[in-house]
């Protein structure tokens, strides 16, 4: 999944990556938090601009949607430089997001919006696995799968040849993308090994005896081999099923004819493994390289493991709300945020409990809703809702997002959301976060959070969340209390 672009000058993150992939925007965003920084739109890259907002708004649907495809064009890397990318810029870039000083822990592996959350009240940096290389190209119809795997298979040798330690998942999502593989496709890049940039930040920031997470998404998807190194996936976690992508339904029957397909079903190429999904899921190979690095420096490992990116919403916001009990604040306020629109500077200078949401589809609608029902109520919920710009099977609409701000006590409101113009709503990327300071309330920044009061959370909590915490014996020798 992806946003529009509004690259902003001076972004010092190498062109392969994709300013707006969720790995990126969450860095982003993380990172101007360890800096004290609010992010001015999404991501920390978007300028937050109601005037913006209201120009792109503003335009026509079909040019709405051009804006779209063309911003996403103009993101990606011609094919002919894949064999000038180094997967090592992007760790430099990841590390260089980050303050130096020195860090009781880091977190590891799989993206989250919640775990983005989590390493903030923590006050500790996240290494992500996975990370996007947006790649131009054009003469695949967005419902041929099987062409958009043959050309990936003609144009990934050399971004293979010269990054040894990654694994390559191209993704075709006709579904979710639509508007943006019409001119691009998605070189989606999990890496194998922690590489020197990753060890020298750790060995550099980690105190002695800290604590690496891992966080390991076990999210599978039925994929297809190309190659040594080299995955396809077909679909994506959204709205859709796997088995809709695969074999089809009335909904993507009624979706295909929506938008002039000759299809009534997609052709995909035949699947031969499940494997971690390409965007979310972990993949393993690193988790045996995180544990020989522990144990040649004493870290202690600790792994957390959640079957969907949305598994650590709930336990999240229930740290959050446990959190601002400690610190004697009324727990009144929920921040619903969806895929990269969100702001961790903000939800704590608000004192609300943040609720991330992978997107804007149905599960995600579910997962809320169920939270909803099962926590004290709130008085106040704030919906931040990420437009894709497709009727896409399984989105869902708004109506339905505005009986769920129903559950809030005393006041249910979007943040600069244009509810006219959902899900194609380009404007809420330069309008959320202007928005989001408009709200009556104010805080100041707590002080981090110790591992000593997340230990004591979870102990609390047990049993209450889908999601595991392990300690692994990584380290050679018993690594001290982390206690603050």
């Amino acid at each position: 999944m992806k946003a529009p672009v509004f690259r902003a000058v001076g972004t010092l993150a190498p062109r392969f990556i994709a300013d707006f992939d969720s790995t990126s925007a969450m860095v982003h965003m993380l990172g101007r938090y360890l800096r004290w920084q609010e992010a001015p739109g999404m991501g920390g890259v978007a300028p937050s601009s109601q005037t913006l907002a209201a120009l792109v708004n503003a335009l026509p649907r079909a040019a709405r949607e051009a804006l779209y495809t063309v911003s996403g064009w103009a993101e990606a890397i011609p094919a002919h430089r894949l064999g000038d990318v180094r997967v090592e810029e992007f760790s430099r870039w990841v590390t260089n997001s980050y303050p130096r000083r020195a860090y009781p822990a880091a977190i590891v592996g799989s993206s989250s919006g919640a775990l983005v959350h989590l390493a903030a009240a923590l006050r500790i940096p996240w290494l992500p696995q996975t990370f996007l290389i947006p790649v131009r190209r054009t003469g695949v119809d967005p419902d041929e799968p099987k062409q958009d795997l043959e050309w990936g298979r003609a144009h990934a040798g050399p971004l293979l040849a010269t990054n040894s330690d990654i694994q390559l998942h191209h993704m075709h999502d006709p579904n979710q993308d639509r508007l943006m593989i019409r001119l691009m496709t998605y070189f989606r890049v999990k890496r194998l090994r922690l590489g020197n940039i990753y060890e020298r930040f750790l060995t550099e920031t980690l105190a002695p005896g800290g604590t690496i997470f891992i966080a390991e998404c076990q999210q599978m998807w039925r994929t297809t081999r190309v190659g040594d190194r080299h995955v396809f996936q077909f679909g994506a976690l959204g709205g859709a099923t796997i088995d809709e992508y695969f074999h089809g339904s009335d909904r993507v029957a009624a979706y295909l004819q929506r938008y002039g397909s000759a299809r009534r079903k997609w052709d995909p190429p035949e699947p031969d493994e499940e494997r971690p999904e390409a965007e979310w899921g972990f993949e393993p190979a690193l988790r045996a390289d995180i544990a020989r690095f522990a144990r040649q420096h004493g870290y202690r490992l600790r792994r957390i493991i959640f079957q969907d990116p949305e598994h650590l919403s709930p336990l999240v916001a229930d740290l959050y709300r446990w959190w601002y009990a400690q610190r004697r604040l009324a727990p009144s306020r929920l921040f619903v945020e969806s895929f990269v629109v969100m702001e961790p500077f903000w939800t704590l200078r608000l004192g609300a409990v943040p609720f991330w949401l992978t997107f804007n589809t149905e599960p995600s609608a579910e997962c809320l809703n169920r939270y909803l029902e099962s926590c004290p109520p709130y008085d106040y919920i704030h919906l931040a809702l990420f437009s894709h710009g497709v009727d896409s099977v399984g989105v869902v609409p708004i109506e339905r997002w505005r009986a769920i701000l129903g559950h809030a006590r005393q006041l249910g409101t979007f943040v600069g959301v244009d509810t006219a113009r959902y899900p194609r709503d380009f404007g809420v990327f330069a309008r959320y976060a202007s928005a989001l300071k408009q709200v009556l309330a104010r805080y100041p920044i707590p002080g981090a959070l110790t591992l000593r009061q997340l230990d004591g959370f979870l102990a609390e909590a047990a049993g209450r969340h889908a999601v595991q915490w392990l300690d692994s014996p990584a380290a050679q020798r018993p690594a001290p209390s982390l206690a603050q």
